[in-house]
């Protein structure tokens, strides 16, 4: 993955030719500055001697460092005079234009995409008590799910899939922060018989250790960069993580949805909540607890984009800025406050919770190879654990496994050889 941050216009200029033109000036100036003292203009003699020399050299520097402060802010980035509290400058207007925000700003997206598995069949014969052949006529909903291996990856991503099971014409999109395909994905997301794509998009190790981490990035952009490479522009995009609740009215929605539609999502942060403001149907504002300068503060479970209003923005883009990604993609796709549209009954519904699972560090099961043969469950149990990244097994760490018959404990040796 490229980076995608925003970056100030550099002078025109080199580094050599800067400096030479700086040590000119500063040998006229001084030149200039040590005549005017002693014999252009002789003191007053109801002036301090030098006072009004001193003020004259002055006035140039201060004019040069007024010149510089003003050539910085031009020159900086809308987002970056956000960051540093200095405003947007034209891209701060009411309504929400973004004349600024052009191929400077946003970098078009060059990431390599791992496709691990992919099928385009829908094996499912039946939705919402309905024949799959009812639905052709729905636009597709391309349901973009990061995720990352941990503990509770697996059992998140199966609960999720059996939310999507009962969704008609949705292409999922499982982006996975690591290095290598997963065969286990592999064959889970294959036998729930929904159409998938199941790529690999690692974090770039240089952002790994950053405080907070840009997380879920790199696996967005890279299904930003399949849809793209596939030239999609009929369906809807919606960013689903694997840990959130949705409502099955969701996806009915957001499939209406026309440019880029928008619904407030349950347990945010201090509020509760987070969403759009409407007044007559209309969003006019935002309800956050967090704005931090962001001009679409909003999660990013609550919105969807129509494919076709995106394809025309060539510089569709996430950058890695955590916090902003929300915001930041909005803007690379040159969202309007008039363009918004309500969804949840006017934005007084709530259709996705951000709701999270406790995570835990990986479990470790003290037992004898020996004992992980064919002669019980627990060598294939605990194998498939492993692959699905829950548990993992260990001969010397830690206290041996309890194993139990009638309330007590058992040795190994006796209920397993």
């Amino acid at each position: 993955m490229s980076s995608a941050h925003y970056q100030a216009l550099e002078p025109q200029t080199s580094d050599e030719d800067n400096e030479d033109i700086e040590r000119r000036h500063h040998q006229s100036h001084s030149r200039s500055c040590t005549t005017n003292t002693t014999a252009t203009h002789p003191p007053h003699p109801m002036v301090r001697k030098g006072g009004v020399a001193r003020r004259r050299c002055l006035l140039p520097l201060l004019g040069g460092a007024l010149f510089l402060v003003a050539f910085c802010y031009l020159t900086l980035s809308g987002d970056t005079r956000l960051a540093l509290g200095l405003g947007g400058g034209s891209e701060d207007s009411e309504d929400g234009s973004h004349h600024g925000l052009d191929s400077m700003n946003f970098r078009p997206l060059n990431e390599t995409v791992h496709i691990c598995s992919e099928s385009y069949e829908d094996r499912r014969q039946f939705m919402q008590d309905k024949p799959q052949s009812d639905y052709g006529q729905l636009p597709v909903i391309y349901f973009v799910t990061p995720t990352y291996p941990r503990r509770e990856q697996i059992p998140e991503l199966t609960r999720l899939a059996h939310t999507l099971l009962h969704v008609p014409r949705l292409h999922w999109l499982v982006a996975d922060d690591q290095e290598k395909c997963n065969d286990f994905m592999d064959t889970l997301l294959y036998r729930f018989g929904m159409p998938f794509t199941h790529m690999v998009s690692p974090m770039p190790s240089k952002f790994r250790n950053e405080k907070p981490a840009p997380r879920g990035v790199a696996n967005r952009r890279a299904a930003l960069q399949w849809i793209r490479q596939h030239n999609f522009t009929n369906g809807i995009l919606y960013f689903g993580d694997d840990d959130n609740t949705y409502d099955l009215r969701l996806f009915s929605e957001i499939r209406k949805t026309q440019r880029v539609s928008m619904f407030p999502v349950g347990l945010i942060a201090d509020y509760g909540v987070s969403g759009p403001v409407v007044r007559k149907g209309k969003v006019v504002a935002f309800l956050d607890s967090w704005v931090a300068g962001r001009r679409w503060p909003v999660d990013m479970a609550g919105f969807a984009v129509n494919l076709e209003y995106m394809a025309q923005y060539p510089y569709v883009n996430m950058p890695y800025k955590p916090g902003y990604e929300e915001d930041l993609f909005l803007r690379s796709i040159g969202l309007q406050m008039n363009l918004i549209e309500p969804r949840g009954n006017n934005c007084t519904e709530i259709l996705v919770w951000h709701t999270q699972t406790k995570s835990k560090k990986l479990g470790m099961v003290r037992l004898e190879s020996k004992y992980l043969d064919d002669r019980s469950n627990l060598g294939a149990l605990l194998h498939n654990l492993k692959l699905m990244g829950v548990t993992s097994t260990t001969e010397s760490e830690g206290r041996n496994a309890l194993i139990s018959k009638n309330g007590r404990e058992k040795p190994h040796s006796k209920i397993l050889s």
